[in-house]
């Protein structure tokens, strides 16, 4: 796995869950706390996990949801789950 960011990666995940959290893109940070800042909750990850593995045709355990509390959380795990194809 390379330590470099995808910006395209990040840019589309950044999106995607500023669009499930009803929330302005720019008001979604790689360290922001989507529960604690964003008022996420468990249906919100849900939807996001799902629309995830269907974008990025990738299979995700439910038991990660809990670890993918922000955006860099996000993006490392959709890159680890992805092998690299994305």
């Amino acid at each position: 796995m390379t330590t470099a960011i995808n910006q395209q990666l990040m840019d589309e995940l950044r999106e995607m869950i500023a669009e499930v959290l009803e929330e302005e893109p720019e008001n979604i940070t790689e360290t922001s706390l989507f529960i604690e800042e964003h008022e996420a909750d468990s249906l919100r990850a849900i939807e996001i996990l799902a629309r995830i593995e269907k974008k990025y045709k990738v299979s995700l355990p439910q038991e990660l949801l809990a670890d993918m509390v922000n955006l860099r959380a996000v993006y490392n795990t959709v890159v680890e789950y992805s092998d690299g194809n994305l």
